[in-house]
């Protein structure tokens, strides 16, 4: 634990800023964007901290500096909210020295303070990484639009290579071109070790929604899979009913054709017994039935009369009333 000294002020009497007012938009933006991500990614993370636009007070060999108010810091190590309430200026005596890990500057119309005044100032305080990003001036103060300085034994070192990887923070820096608060252009994002950008919440929620839409389409894939599944299987059962119906007509007609046949054999059977009882032969009776002689003989059981009369005439023979109408006329 850090003693503080009783002669230097709070954070509850220092201003929150220089009020320095900013240039542009997006000196408030960008901070705000990567802020808005961090919050994303570090979610259940209670150890860090990460302003915009707010002043830092510090000591130099026990003197007090003048505040300085980077676009925006990330530090490490400390309360994301301090005594469970929100911070009013990042006050290094009340944080146990602990300065920031990483600093932004958007540089500004004045001419190079991002790159000698400022640069020196965060290299007093111990900033590990310092980024400078200069989309508009960069040709002016001969600098690249994308900077990342590391601090190297008091002195800031530029580094290589975009998106660029900070191990102590587990995060990498780096720009792309996206659209936030409605406004498309070049922005300052969050990657993770193998390049990846971390999205911002908006993607997130575009990308989950794009995810249960992709999920409620499968389902409703598989509905209709299921649906035509089904479909398929009652006209399947369709077509086995259908087919026992069928199959049951078939057996009622064989049936009812078999009672026919053996309704007609034995008309005509009858038929055969009363015209040889009445004394017909058997020729007669085969040209009378239009039978054949061998179907007449094979009905005649008994013994037959022989040289009956002779009956002429025309019968429906297919009917009981044709077989006795020819019976009939037989006796007349």
């Amino acid at each position: 634990m850090v003693l503080l000294n009783p002669t230097l002020p709070s954070s509850q009497e220092l201003p929150c800023s220089d009020e320095t007012p900013v240039d542009n938009e997006i000196q408030n933006y960008i901070p705000n964007l990567l802020l808005t991500i961090l919050g994303s990614i570090w979610k259940e993370r209670s150890d860090w901290f990460f302003a915009v636009d707010m002043g830092i007070y510090y000591l130099l060999k026990g003197v007090r500096q003048p505040v300085i108010v980077p676009d925006g810091f990330l530090s490490l190590g400390v309360q994301r909210q301090k005594n469970n309430s929100l911070r009013l200026s990042y006050v290094l005596w009340e944080e146990n020295y602990t300065p920031p890990v990483w600093v932004l500057e958007i540089v500004s119309k004045t001419y190079k303070v991002e790159y000698e005044e400022k640069m020196t100032r965060y290299s007093e305080l111990g900033v590990l990484y310092y980024i400078i990003y200069n989309p508009d001036y960069w040709r002016r103060d001969g600098h690249k639009p994308f900077e990342v300085y590391r601090l190297i034994q008091g002195k800031y070192v530029l580094q290589q290579g975009e998106p660029f990887w900070m191990p102590e923070l587990g995060l990498g820096i780096g720009r792309e071109f996206g659209n936030y608060t409605g406004c498309s252009r070049e922005w300052l994002y969050w990657y993770d070790r193998e390049g990846n950008r971390y999205p911002t919440p908006e993607e997130n929620r575009d990308l989950q929604q794009e995810r249960a839409d992709r999920q409620q389409e499968r389902a409703d894939r598989q509905q209709e899979r299921a649906d035509r599944q089904q479909e398929r299987a009652e006209r399947a059962e369709q077509q086995i009913e259908q087919e026992k119906q069928r199959a049951e007509q078939e057996k009622q007609r064989a049936e009812q054709a078999e009672l026919e046949l053996e309704k007609n054999e034995t008309f005509k059977q009858q038929a055969i017994s009363k015209l040889v009882k009445s004394g017909f032969s058997a020729e007669q009776v085969a040209d009378f039935l239009s039978l054949s002689l061998s179907e007449v003989r094979k009905a005649m059981k008994n013994d037959i009369p022989l040289n009956p009369p002779l009956i002429r005439g025309t019968f429906n023979m297919n009917t009981e009333a044709g077989w006795n109408t020819a019976i009939k006329l037989n006796h007349t």
